[in-house]
């Protein structure tokens, strides 16, 4: 879809659970160096997923934006070198 940005998850804190305000998402596992291969995930009709490379598991929660998530601090943003 152009124009349409998919959110990127990260869990750094080795959260088992993180609630995000998002269906459709891009887990990266944790920060590079150590991140595993950026995975797409659909929650579908479910409000729940588990990423099949972490284990971490993504609850939906749709009070949230997305880019939010709880607990927080859990967003990717891919850092480009200056």
């Amino acid at each position: 879809m152009a124009g349409h940005s998919i959110p990127h998850f990260q869990n750094d804190g080795g959260h088992r659970s993180i609630e995000i305000g998002v269906k459709e998402f891009m887990c990266v596992g944790a920060s590079v160096p150590y991140d595993h291969p950026h995975v797409f995930l659909d929650m579908g009709d479910d409000n729940e997923k588990v990423c099949p490379y972490c284990s971490t598991l993504y609850r939906y929660n749709p009070a949230l934006k997305a880019s939010q998530t709880d607990p927080a601090g859990c967003i990717f943003t891919n850092q480009v070198a200056a």
